[in-house]
């Protein structure tokens, strides 16, 4: 049996795919959540210039929230991820020996014989001790610890472009075509992001895409509703 160590190109290639991921749920957000706001205003009968400050404001409050969460997440896990490896670091420093045997007994967890899992950790504690402990017990790869920074950069703009979608649809259209064009774009919009989400997840995309539609169809029918029951 072999080990399930990963190599750093799949490491890089799960990083690669999770912030894919992640962006598209981000312009998932962004379309849904603009969508219901500015069908709202249509709702209540708003001008265009009206709908189009509403739109902007929500846009930048929206992203900005997005990216303020996910840096605070990031950072969270990447303090966490930091306070984990130190502790490694110091425990390898006060009893290399002990350590050793602890990991050796991981890789017999795995599957493999006493003597070769012995040969392993000597081979990998002689080569990177701290790495081979990191990602064998705690599943950390020092060396691909997220940025906090590159988490929130990337969330506002996935939520800023999914949002623009309901609001150019919405501010560009004909008055008496806004709302028709509006639930169409958007409906298209986020059956391309549920596609992409569940492929992105290895999963059938024909569930996901159902679900995205009805999500954003209930939220603008609701927010609809309320604009023309305060309006009237």
């Amino acid at each position: 049996m072999s080990l399930t160590r990963s190599t750093p190109e799949s490491t890089r290639l799960a990083g690669k795919l999770n912030w894919l991921r992640a962006g598209v749920l981000g312009a998932n957000d962004g379309i849904v959540s603009i969508a219901g706001l500015l069908m709202g205003f249509a709702g209540a009968q708003a001008n265009s210039r009206a709908i189009l400050v509403a739109g902007l404001a929500g846009l930048v409050s929206g992203a900005l929230s997005m990216a303020g969460g996910e840096y605070v997440s990031v950072s969270t896990q990447a303090d966490t991820e930091k306070a984990a490896l130190d502790a490694q670091a110091r425990q390898l420093s006060l009893h290399p020996d002990e350590e050793l045997r602890i990991l050796a007994g991981s890789y017999q967890d795995r599957g493999l014989s006493p003597l070769l899992a012995q040969q392993v950790a000597d081979e990998l504690t002689q080569h990177d001790a701290l790495s081979a402990h990191a990602e064998t017990r705690l599943g950390i790869h020092p060396g691909e610890l997220t940025n906090p920074w590159a988490a929130a950069a990337s969330s506002f703009v996935a939520f800023a472009i999914g949002a623009l979608i309901p609001l150019v649809l919405m501010v560009l259209s004909p008055v008496s075509l806004r709302v028709g064009a509006t639930v169409v774009g958007v409906e298209l919009a986020l059956a391309l992001t549920g596609y992409t989400s569940a492929r992105l997840g290895g999963a059938a995309p024909g569930r996901a895409i159902i679900r995205n539609m009805l999500v954003a169809t209930a939220a603008m029918a609701a927010t609809y509703l309320i604009g023309a029951l305060l309006a009237g």
